[in-house]
């Protein structure tokens, strides 16, 4: 009897497989067939998965078993190192990117790739946004805002509320020694605050929690499956957005009633403002549907990608004494050299943190905020010799360049001096983009923390609860105790 159930689950299995055989490759048919012969035998290896889900499933498996790398090294395994790949993600049809080579010809070709964001990212983010916006657009108002947020000026203004806020919070954290904290919790309200102070300056406290609270659910949205039903992710997501889109309204409503009745305001311009003001060379003005998408995503970039990367550079720095050991003394020898006179930092004084700017991209390297960015090609386009086909998206896997061995030798061990000597190849160090849509608030980050770290290392140390705490990867990587920990004063010399 025992031989006869065995018999009896093998057909089973063998059945599934059979299945399973048959319907991917149904479904990689049904993709590809369009193409035509010719085409079809120029596009790149890969898996087109089953109809609707596609890749998804293994995409999510992989990120939520703890292992994010598995799903491109799968590819890799099955198809070999040949640098894209075909698949079937986010309800389409797409190619992957996974090496600096491949990443940098797409990222650099304006003309053949545009932006390729799922649906659902627009969905959230705003179809006014950077994510959607033709080049064109872009260019006008990546024109128009970065000066503002990453020219010297706006960063000599910003880095004294910056210094402020850093030393208030962190004083704040230690007055209590015993008491324990959600690190990174606190540390997104930290940089959710500087944000809005720099785009909305003079917001209440109640506008502020209103905006956080809702961009917490935004962001969990951002990369689930788009199923708007209750209890999943983007349901509360875009139930995030409407508010988020709600309480912009009221604050926009209440600046252009000011306006017409004549009222100035009582502090300097801030992004709400020059959004409101800017027109283009046809005396066009942004609609407030315009100006609202454009601070969604300012808002969401400015505050959650600083709040993560300064978790873990200082998570990197309490775990590798020698390396925290020759940051403090970077920062040591700095303020050995500010004037009596001067209170508080310079970006004189940013620009000597050599050492601790190797920690902060190497921090950058390894935690990979940022881990997929999303194009569309206009035309057929041949990328390492492969076919991308037009109208196919195509997935580029900064992540898995980040984390290639060939690229970066040991690259699951911390070492920021692997960023000594000349900058890195272009391609391989793809935290912020490349090409004209690079970031345009990377200064900004980098600038809030350094400073954040500067402090933390002349006189704090972060003792975690939870040391070996297991890391979810979506939406962005963190300990799921949000690296609840003590927060502890050890010096008052600076």
């Amino acid at each position: 009897m025992a031989a006869g159930l065995w018999v009896a689950a093998a057909a089973v299995v063998a059945g599934i497989v059979l299945v399973d055989a048959v319907v991917r490759r149904a479904h990689e048919w049904a993709r590809l067939a369009p193409l035509g012969a010719e085409r079809r035998a120029r596009v790149p290896p890969g898996d087109m998965g089953w109809p609707v889900v596609g890749g998804m499933w293994a995409f999510l498996r992989a990120f939520k078993s703890g292992n994010p790398d598995a799903f491109i090294s799968s590819f890799i395994r099955r198809f070999g190192r040949t640098g894209v790949y075909r698949a079937y993600m986010f309800s389409s049809p797409t190619i992957l990117a996974v090496t600096p080579e491949t990443c940098k010809q797409v990222l650099m070709d304006d003309e053949a790739f545009v932006t390729g964001w799922p649906k659902a990212t627009i969905t959230l983010i705003g179809p006014k946004s950077f994510v959607n916006m033709p080049y064109d657009d872009h260019r006008r108002l990546r024109k128009l805002t970065a000066a503002p947020i990453n020219g010297f000026d706006a960063l000599t203004t910003y880095l004294g509320f910056i210094d402020r806020t850093v030393v208030d919070t962190l004083r704040r954290w230690s007055s209590e020694p015993a008491a324990e904290v959600e690190f990174l919790t606190e540390l997104r309200r930290m940089t959710f605050k500087i944000i809005v102070q720099i785009f909305m300056s003079g917001a209440d406290d109640r506008t502020m929690e209103a905006l956080e609270r809702s961009y917490t659910d935004l962001n969990y949205g951002m990369r689930a499956m788009a199923i708007n039903l209750p209890g999943f992710a983007y349901h509360r997501a875009l139930r995030a957005r409407r508010k988020l889109v709600s309480v912009l309204q009221g604050v926009l409503d209440g600046r252009r009633a000011a306006t017409a009745k004549g009222f100035t305001r009582p502090t300097t311009m801030d992004m709400m403002d020059r959004l409101i003001e800017a027109q283009d060379e046809r005396g066009r003005r942004l609609a407030d549907d315009e100006i609202i998408d454009v601070l969604i995503m300012y808002l969401n970039a400015g505050h959650e990608s600083s709040g993560h990367i300064t978790m873990w550079a200082t998570v990197f720095l309490q775990e590798n004494p020698d390396i925290f050991a020759r940051a403090k003394a970077e920062q040591e020898e700095i303020m050995r050299s500010i004037p009596a006179t001067q209170k508080g930092l310079t970006l004189r004084d940013f620009k000597k943190m050599q050492f601790l700017s190797q920690v902060i991209d190497e921090t950058l390297r390894c935690v990979n905020i940022s881990f997929v960015s999303f194009r569309q090609a206009t035309r057929d386009v041949y990328v390492n010799g492969y076919l991308i086909p037009k109208g196919w998206k195509v997935q580029l896997w900064y992540r898995s360049v980040h984390m290639d061995d060939q690229v970066y030798p040991d690259p699951k061990m911390f070492n920021p001096s692997r960023w000594e000597g000349p900058p890195p190849r272009a391609g391989t160090f793809l935290p912020f983009g490349l090409g004209a849509r690079l970031c345009p608030g990377n200064d900004l980050a980098k600038l809030e923390i350094s400073v954040f770290l500067h402090h933390f290392l002349l006189g704090y140390k972060l003792t975690r609860t939870n040391p070996k705490c297991r890391v979810r990867y979506l939406p962005h990587p963190r300990p799921v105790d949000n690296c609840l920990a003590r927060i502890t004063k050890v010096s008052d010399e600076y």
